[in-house]
């Protein structure tokens, strides 16, 4: 397996080994569901190597990527997708995506796939950078929910990352697989009732420690 996931690159962020180890050698009766917050920030023209046909922007070629064909082979499910309307604490995204896994070993199986690795160049290419926060929520529901469905939402979010406890948070984060080498503890998403909403809320929070807030669109919401 190690040899398989060797041929992946990674120019979007440090991979913690620690927890990829952790993530890989779960005993079932202590795995289960885990929901893989992905914050994305493309790069303006995606970095393929070798020539490409025609300049694509990283926000394309993440389109390329879309793993959804292989997350559905692996019971996987993305529950929530939303582009970032505005940054008010913390480094700027430009999309948001959270995939809930059926447990904790198939994510780390999914890098060794044939059928992965050709879709993940696409995403190296686009990403400048991605945290990558893995979580479990706080309402056990969530672990069964069905997937989302019946096209866009358009629902108005607002979203927090903190690195100290955050009241009332949607998730507690497990471990942070991709980043910068910083540590979260919560994610929360906030649904409100517009933008003009989201502006005022999300100017009021501060999270405790180095974090993020932001608004967002989203066009799949299964979660708030």
């Amino acid at each position: 397996m190690a040899d398989e996931r060797a041929k992946l690159t990674h120019g979007y962020g440090q991979i913690d080994k620690d927890y990829g180890r952790f993530l890989a050698t779960r005993p079932e009766a202590e795995d289960g569901p885990i929901f893989m917050v992905n914050l994305m920030k493309y790069h303006e023209v995606a970095q393929y190597d070798g020539d490409t046909d025609a300049a694509i922007s990283g926000r394309e070629a993440d389109d390329k990527y879309n793993p959804s064909s292989i997350l559905n082979k692996i019971g996987a499910d993305i529950m929530f997708a939303a582009d970032v309307r505005r940054t008010f604490v913390g480094a700027d995204w430009d999309r948001i995506a959270i995939v809930r896994y059926p447990t904790r070993r198939t994510f780390i199986e999914m890098q060794t796939r044939k059928d992965f690795a050709e879709k993940h160049v696409h995403k190296n290419a686009g990403m400048a950078r991605t945290v990558l926060p893995c979580c479990t929520p706080r309402r056990a529901e969530l672990n069964t929910v069905d997937r989302p469905t019946g096209g866009l939402s358009l629902d108005h979010v607002v979203m927090v990352v903190s690195a100290g406890p955050f009241p009332g948070s949607t998730f507690d984060v497990e471990g942070t697989i991709v980043g910068d080498g910083r540590k979260w503890s919560n994610v929360h998403l906030m649904r409100v009732r517009d933008e003009f909403e989201a502006d005022i809320v999300a100017e009021r929070i501060q999270p405790p420690g180095d974090g993020f807030v932001m608004s967002l669109t989203s066009h799949l919401n299964g979660l708030v």
